[in-house]
């Protein structure tokens, strides 16, 4: 067994996205998410990255911009109202067909909010987060564990298909500590013969762009990136499943509010109702296949949030409607405790299909 190590949620991800390769970070320092900033300001020079705490949110995802057009793994990191902040970069990125990696923290909003977890970014992060037709593939990781995994994960995803990854993590998951192994089996980054590092006169100049002056060319530049997005929702779904095959209760969550609903889906059974869980990983892609079958065989499913109802909407579009999806929630800063979650279970339970 490989040695583990005991850090937070946002050390490790620092450590992995060193480990992925990643020698250039740009950010911005904000809570909950800091620790990634100080730990990449310590740890870069030793290894001869480049750290670089920018003026600003938006000079941060500009510089990621413009590292990753040259061809190198780069990353930001940032909480809810400083991604605000960088969604135009983000859609730059997108817009110009270049890998990234942004990490967010969240933290209770609307506006400044609190600094205290949160899930309400969910609609920004999966519908774009900026302007234009474009996605970001969005990870969420329910353990320190995973915040690594999926680190190492979402810089092979951003540089398989030129497109921008969010680590959509949440502030308790960001600050708590567990044990971490990082025995990873590390990819070496791909050739990027697209990247501008000059040509020595042996090849035409490639240009990074996202301007197109012709109407023609745009629409087809949108048309032919999501072609590519329908490849990865065949390819790149990611969840998991606890308890689900006999499931008549079926709860929907991730990040921090899945680790709680487990233990209430183990409370239910213990109490007779046969409850289970489908906790996506991918949020973007939303992986619809399993809450489809799952609606197949249960009474209903309950989406448990930290925020006012979001991935609720991809819940219910996935099941068309088959059976009721309620809500189960705790808002800025809050986080539901398995006894309201059981509380919600029985009730569900008690009315029936």
């Amino acid at each position: 067994m490989a040695d583990k190590v005991l850090m937070k949620g946002n050390e490790a991800i620092a450590e992995a996205a060193i480990m992925a390769g990643c020698r250039h970070y740009f950010g911005y320092p904000i809570t909950p998410q800091t620790e990634i900033a100080a730990y990449m300001a310590k740890r870069m020079p030793k290894i001869g990255g480049t750290f670089l705490q920018a003026e600003s949110e938006i000079a941060a995802i500009n510089m990621v911009y413009g590292a990753s057009a040259a061809g190198v793994r780069a990353m930001t990191s940032s909480s809810s109202p400083g991604i605000s902040l960088k969604s135009e970069g983000i859609s730059y990125i997108a817009g110009s067909d270049l890998p990234a990696v942004i990490v967010n923290a969240q933290r209770g909003g609307p506006g400044l909010g609190g600094i205290q977890p949160s899930q309400s970014d969910y609609f920004q992060a999966t519908r774009g987060g900026g302007h234009g037709d474009y996605h970001m593939i969005v990870l969420t990781p329910a353990s320190v564990q995973e915040m690594a995994e999926l680190t190492i994960h979402a810089f092979d995803l951003a540089d398989e298909y030129r497109m921008p990854v969010m680590i959509l993590a949440d502030g308790t998951i960001g600050q708590m500590m567990e044990p971490v192994s990082f025995d990873f089996d590390i990819k070496p980054a791909p050739e990027k013969p697209w990247a501008t590092v000059g040509t020595g006169m042996k090849r035409p100049h490639n240009v990074v762009n996202s301007l197109y002056l012709n109407p023609a060319e745009l629409e087809q530049n949108n048309f032919d990136r999501f072609k590519r997005y329908e490849i990865i929702a065949e390819k790149e779904t990611m969840y998991e499943e606890f308890m689900t095959d006999d499931a008549d209760i079926v709860l929907a969550a991730f990040g921090i509010a899945a680790r709680v609903s487990r233990n209430a889906v183990l409370a239910a059974r213990k109490e007779g109702i046969k409850a289970g869980l489908i906790r996506p990983i991918t949020v973007w892609p939303f992986p619809k296949a399993p809450f489809a079958k799952a609606a197949d065989h249960c009474s209903s499913i309950i989406s448990v949030e930290l925020s006012m109802g979001q991935m609720i909407e991809d819940v219910k579009l996935a099941c068309e409607c088959r059976v009721p999806v309620t809500l189960c929630n705790r808002v800025g800063g809050m986080i539901p405790t398995p006894n309201q979650i059981l509380d919600a279970i029985r009730a569900a339970a008690k009315g029936g299909k």
